[in-house]
């Protein structure tokens, strides 16, 4: 049984490190937006009503806000702020939203795979039917015209082969983890997979929707987070990551208070690199020194 003891080593937090992200920031600063579609009366499903009978029109035109105005509203936000952002894309979404998709294309998101549907999961996938989806959906990308750099599971769910399957083909990095707060290579059988701090509790299905946190809480949360790595960062390069999904925090009374946290990270850009997941691995390709 792999465990996390095989795919990565113990480096604690206390040894200094002088690298730095671009402009000599300590802290960089990216925020994760889950747009997804799910396959009606089917799979996993994320609810904000439980136990609504099937067929459950509710919940899913809950999640259908996100694709069809919540997440168009997310998108215009980040770019008044000039806040870049970091898709976590399920494919499907290429036909169900296409106007969404080109609205992300517009702003210059980076487009991280995130498989097919968000009804999936990967959880008791033998190792080729998982390499068969983790091709598939890399291949639906590229026919698209994006290129996938890196994942994240659907549910954070993950199997024994998944980062050896993920290194194997063609992913460079993943975001299902968060155990640092600094970038941290996962060993594979076939080479190094870089993994990205992502927030777990930073995250507003885990936090908002899962622990029922109020968006005024969860904007707090945010700002204390970043208060408190802005200054962390001093003596090591790290990263924060924000967790968002357009239709859990673009509801409007939940997008107001995010708003207010992110002008409170902006107003400190001279201090910290606002940026995407893609831009981080790259940088950390170019600069080995800033992962462990």
């Amino acid at each position: 049984m792999t465990t996390p003891e095989d795919r990565y080593r113990y480096v604690p937090v206390t040894r200094p490190n002088a690298a730095r992200w671009p402009n000599g920031a300590g802290l960089a600063v990216y925020i994760a937006l889950g747009i997804e579609s799910y396959v009606f009366g089917k799979g996993m499903t994320e609810d904000i009503i439980p136990g609504v009978p099937h067929p459950d029109f509710t919940n899913a035109s809950w999640r259908d806000y996100g694709n069809r105005v919540a997440g168009f509203r997310i998108l215009d936000r980040c770019r008044e702020l000039g806040i870049p952002l970091s898709v976590l894309l399920n494919t499907d979404v290429y036909d169900a939203a296409p106007d969404l998709i080109g609205a992300c294309r517009d702003m210059g998101c980076a487009m991280v795979a995130h498989g097919r549907t968000n009804s999936d999961t990967l959880a008791g996938m033998d190792e080729a039917a998982e390499r068969r989806y983790l091709e598939s959906v890399r291949d639906r990308m590229l026919a698209a015209g994006d290129t996938p750099a890196g994942w994240s599971s659907p549910w954070l769910a993950q199997n024994a082969h998944t980062a050896d399957l993920l290194r194997e083909t063609g992913y460079r990095y993943v975001l299902d983890l968060h155990l640092d707060d600094r970038p941290v290579w996962l060993r594979t059988r076939s080479g190094p997979l870089l993994h990205i701090p992502y927030g777990i509790e930073l995250n507003d299905s885990s936090t908002v929707i899962g622990r029922q946190a109020s968006p005024h809480d969860f904007a707090t949360m945010i700002v204390d987070e970043f208060d408190e790595l802005l200054a962390a960062s001093a003596i090591q390069p790290l990263v924060m990551s924000i967790v968002i999904h357009s239709f859990i925090s673009g509801q409007p009374f939940r997008l107001r208070p995010l708003t207010a946290a992110l002008e409170h990270i902006r107003q400190h850009a001279d201090r910290v690199w606002l940026t995407t997941s893609d831009a981080i691995c790259a940088r950390v390709l170019e600069n080995p020194a800033l992962a462990v």
